[in-house]
């Protein structure tokens, strides 16, 4: 029992354990105006990304295909990378954008 609660007790805390990462454009789809975004997340912890800077980056991709700006939708999906037996090792978890808006260039007047 004393071997018990030391185990526990680390695995709890491992378990409790965020991790910053950054996402990036997995996939683009001029198309349907859809850009998803993939990060990384090994066995045991709980990734977390900055919402700010991966609508950023998903509008600046939106922005690429024509679009103006990018709206999350649906349930982060998460797929399992790597195992062993019935452990998931490394996970990969997409978030997906949906492209709206016409992107508007300036244009510079013709008298100049």
């Amino acid at each position: 029992m004393k071997t018990l609660f030391p185990i526990s007790a680390i695995v709890l805390v491992l378990s409790a354990c965020s991790v910053h990462r950054q996402a990036t454009v997995s996939e683009m789809d001029a198309t349907s105006g859809i850009v998803r975004l993939t990060y990384g997340q090994a066995m045991l912890q709980n990734a977390k990304t900055d919402d700010y800077v991966v609508n950023g980056t998903a509008t600046n991709a939106c922005q690429q295909m024509g679009y103006a700006t990018a709206f999350a939708y649906g349930q982060p999906i998460t797929t399992c990378v790597s195992s062993s037996g019935p452990l998931c090792i490394n996970e990969s978890v997409t978030l997906q954008y949906q492209c709206r808006g016409i992107a508007v260039t300036p244009v510079a007047p013709a008298w100049n």
